[in-house]
């Protein structure tokens, strides 16, 4: 099970995930998040690692759309807090991950 937490300030998307992200639950980045960036046009993506257990190549896949329609808008993507255990699934991506939402914001010039 994975539940989301969503919140925009100061024209960032914070998404907070808790539990795991794996096949079963990949739609709600596919069929919810990655439709809002677009139809938004949002250039800032904040996505919160801490709370996650476990992620698999499905996970994995639902991240690269997010990360395909941030490119479009031209805008930035960061993950925060990501656990050594699943960090190196997204290695291959070559997402900016740092420590904390603090530092991202600042990255982000908020």
């Amino acid at each position: 099970m994975l539940k989301m937490d969503l919140e925009y300030e100061q024209e960032v998307l914070f998404i907070r995930f808790k539990g795991k992200l794996q096949r079963n639950v990949c739609y709600k980045i596919n069929n919810y998040i990655v439709p809002v960036i677009n139809k938004h046009h949002l250039k800032k993506l904040i996505i919160n690692f801490k709370d996650v257990t476990y992620l698999d190549e499905a996970g994995v896949d639902a991240l690269l759309n997010a990360k395909c329609a941030m490119k479009r808008n031209k805008g930035k993507l960061y993950l925060c807090e990501v656990r050594k255990e699943i960090s190196y699934l997204l290695k291959r991506l070559h997402l900016k991950i740092v420590a904390s939402e603090d530092l991202a914001l600042k990255l982000l010039e908020v």
